[in-house]
């Protein structure tokens, strides 16, 4: 409890009064500074809250501003509008809550700082002041002389009169009354300051401690007062909106599923186009009409500044060719009508890559980014043309009465039955094993590597992509064309078949194959240790010395000429090299070595995982010389589609035409001068020079892969004597050089 000051010590002025009174003036003047600094950061307090209201208020402005965006969904208005409302209210109790602050700290502790501390100072100045007078009386009483009794008696009178008044103005006012009338009227107004100076002084002090309690309780209970009702309805505003948050929740958790949903789909669509379209190749889309348009970068030359090339974005649609300079800009007309037009390479100037559209009224020269797009604009440009001469003829004529069915396999579905799947989706699908995706065993995978021979699900095949093309080339059994040698080469290996080579040591290294709900980067270290560390072929660091790639060699050669597949990829797999030459066979490679044995598969295989198909033996004699002299038209014509050199001669001055007209075989005759013709008329300068390959060129060589691949017999023209074994076959064709080389000798 707070002592208070004793009225019996304030009438005798003792000692331990004045130190009760100057340790009470010391607490007044620590409680002044200390209700100074909570008004101090009260002040600052309130301040902020204001700056903070300020602010929230600018941000909920540009929250309002910012949900007109979303005018037209309105879900998301509706719960912006209502949670713009709820936050306006908070504002509102904010403002509310810090003036009640600044009413409840500020304006009643100043009042002890306004009225009671002030009203203290002053009274206390007084006390002083009538104490020194005290004093000095009491000293002019001691310094009167015996003789002065007059004075003496004066003084006397006043020092008795001062005493009394400090012994009995507390107890009796009226004694001090009649003691006061006793004292000389010129000595009453110091003695009614006296008396009146430790009486008021005395009560102030007690008040002043009395209610500082109650101001500064009264104070911070108010604040709390004011807390507890913003706090209140904040939570009476938030409990109104609870059935509106449940509804939004709901639809939150609606959208959120939307969202995965799409984010997904996005995802896999993203994944489609890049391992689609990410090679740079050019975009072709099919229009809704059926005909196809390319649209892409060229850069167009100027018709008045000839050294002057600008880079546009150009798109065929409708047989029409524009182009547009920026996204700003309205895409211009070139050429209204393609039908008008013809095109060729530009091979007359210095850049590369140039072709140039010739019609009656102007001609403009452009240029692509690679001789692959090149003749990708070149081979669309003559695509459009031909499409719109077939819309024309096709309107001229009537209709027939049924359209064509499209080629259906065996186990196509029915009329009335779902939607067909794709041939070549259907035909991967029929080897054991493909059913699944080789690295996950996801179902229904819809990709493929076709120099593996393995079909895979979307995710696998971006990695895959990831890769290379020299360790996996992806193609999409649904999307892209499939030649019937690669069909053919997927069905004779297949996924248990891979699975049976690359992964033969994946229990004695205790790897766990990861499955399809595994994550992506765990799909992505199992299928780079398979297939580029190939930590799980058995026997796979065998070919790190010079021994053991001739072993490896001679294996994958001895596979090819038997045209066995699997040994073959298994030799791959243990890491033989592709162009090995076989030193004991006059230098010869994998490659030549399968058009000896005579498997298209074979060819096929080494072909897609980078076989050089220009490489000649020792006797100059490459993989199209050996199919030539053999009469396997399959591979003459395979071999020619991966871009086979006809024109190479061998040590005796012969081309592959010479060896087949030589040998009799009337179909490689006709497929070697076929393609003659065909590459005279894309290297010929005319007026229609470069158009690509023939339609009638391209039509026999279709027809001619489709009997290689599922009716060889029909090609044969000419049977030799062989067992299979290496050693006759061999013997054979070293019996045939040396005849060859007598006769030249003579």
């Amino acid at each position: 409890m707070d002592s208070f000051l004793d009225y019996e010590e304030c009438i005798q002025d003792s000692p331990a009064f004045r130190l009760t009174l100057d340790k009470c003036q010391t607490d007044v003047a620590e409680l002044q500074s200390r209700v100074e600094k909570v008004m101090k950061l009260c002040g600052k307090m309130v301040e902020s809250g204001q700056a903070y209201n300020t602010a929230n208020q600018h941000f909920l402005d540009g929250l309002a501003e910012f949900s007109t965006y979303h005018k037209r969904d309105s879900v998301i208005m509706n719960c912006m509008s209502q949670f713009i409302q709820g936050l306006q209210e908070m504002i509102n109790f904010h403002t509310v809550l810090f003036d009640q602050t600044q009413r409840a700290i500020t304006q009643q502790l100043s009042n002890l700082l306004t009225q009671f501390i002030p009203q203290l100072g002053e009274t206390r100045k007084e006390f002083v002041r009538i104490g020194e007078d005290l004093e000095t009386a009491a000293v002019k009483n001691a310094q009167i002389y015996r003789h002065k009794v007059t004075d003496a008696e004066r003084a006397s009178h006043l020092l008795l009169a001062t005493r009394k008044c400090h012994q009995h103005f507390a107890l009796d006012y009226c004694l001090q009354s009649m003691f006061f009338c006793l004292v000389p009227n010129k000595q009453k107004p110091e003695l009614t300051e006296l008396r009146h100076s430790f009486w008021f002084l005395q009560r102030l002090l007690n008040n002043f401690k009395a209610q500082q309690k109650l101001d500064i309780l009264n104070s911070v209970f108010s604040y709390f007062h004011a807390q507890y009702t913003f706090f209140h309805q904040g939570f009476d505003l938030l409990r109104d909106l609870e059935p509106t948050m449940k509804s939004m929740a709901a639809q939150l958790a609606q959208l959120s599923t939307e969202c995965t949903a799409k984010r997904k789909d996005l995802e896999n669509t993203h994944l489609l186009i890049q391992q689609r379209d990410a090679s740079g190749e050019p975009i072709l889309r099919s229009c809704p009409d059926g005909g196809e348009t390319i649209q892409g970068y060229l850069f167009k030359r100027s018709r008045r500044k000839n050294k002057t090339w600008k880079r546009c974005w150009f798109s065929i649609k409708d047989n029409q060719l524009v182009y547009t300079k920026s996204h700003k800009e309205e895409p211009v007309l070139l050429f209204d009508d393609l039908r008008l037009c013809a095109v060729k390479s530009l091979d007359s100037i210095d850049r590369r890559f140039s072709f140039e559209l010739v019609s009656v009224k102007k001609c403009c020269a452009l240029q692509a980014d690679s001789e692959e797009l090149k003749q990708a604009w070149i081979s669309a440009v003559l695509g459009s043309i031909d499409m719109a001469y077939r819309e024309r003829v096709e309107s001229q004529q009537p209709q027939p009465k049924e359209s064509p069915l499209p080629l259906q396999s065996p186990s196509d579905p029915q009329p009335g039955q779902p939607p067909q799947r794709p041939a070549a989706l259907v035909v991967a699908l029929q080897s054991p094993g493909n059913h699944r995706c080789c690295d996950c065993s996801e179902e229904e995978p819809r990709w493929a590597s076709v120099n593996l021979g393995i079909t895979m699900c979307i995710e696998c095949s971006g990695i895959h992509r990831s890769l290379g093309v020299h360790l996996s080339k992806v193609r999409s059994l649904t999307l892209d064309s499939w030649d019937p040698e690669q069909l053919k080469l997927l069905c004779g290996l297949g996924n248990d078949v891979i699975n049976g080579i690359y992964e033969s040591r994946c229990a004695a290294e205790g790897r766990v194959k990861p499955s399809a709900g595994s994550p992506r980067p765990e799909k992505e270290t199992w299928i780079k240790e398979k297939y580029v560390e190939k930590r799980f072929v058995k026997d796979a660091n065998s070919p790190e010395t010079q021994i053991g790639r001739e072993n490896a060699g001679r294996q994958l050669y001895q596979a090819a000429f038997q045209g066995d597949l699997v040994t073959m990829a298994s030799a791959l797999a243990q890491g033989a090299e592709v162009n090995w030459s076989h030193a004991e066979e006059e230098g010869r490679t994998a490659l030549i070595g399968s058009t000896f044995g005579g498997s298209l598969s074979a060819c096929e295989f080494l072909l897609q995982n980078g076989a050089n198909v220009n490489y000649r033996d020792q006797r100059g004699q490459g993989a199209l010389h050996t199919a030539a002299t053999w009469g396997h038209t399959g591979q003459v014509c395979l071999l020619l589609k991966k871009g086979a050199n006809q024109y190479a001669v061998d040590e005796r001055g012969q081309d592959p035409l010479a060896i087949a007209i030589e040998t009799a075989h009337a179909d490689i005759v006709t497929l070697l001068r076929m393609a003659r013709m065909n590459e005279e008329m894309r290297d010929s300068e005319g007026f229609f020079g470069s158009m690509g390959d023939d339609e009638t060129f391209q039509d026999i060589f279709r027809d001619f892969s489709d009997m290689a691949s599922h009716d060889p017999e029909r090609l044969t023209r000419r049977q030799f004597s062989r067992s299979g074994q290496e050693g006759q076959d061999k013997r054979m064709v070293n019996d045939q050089h040396k005849a060859e080389k007598e006769e030249e000798d003579t």
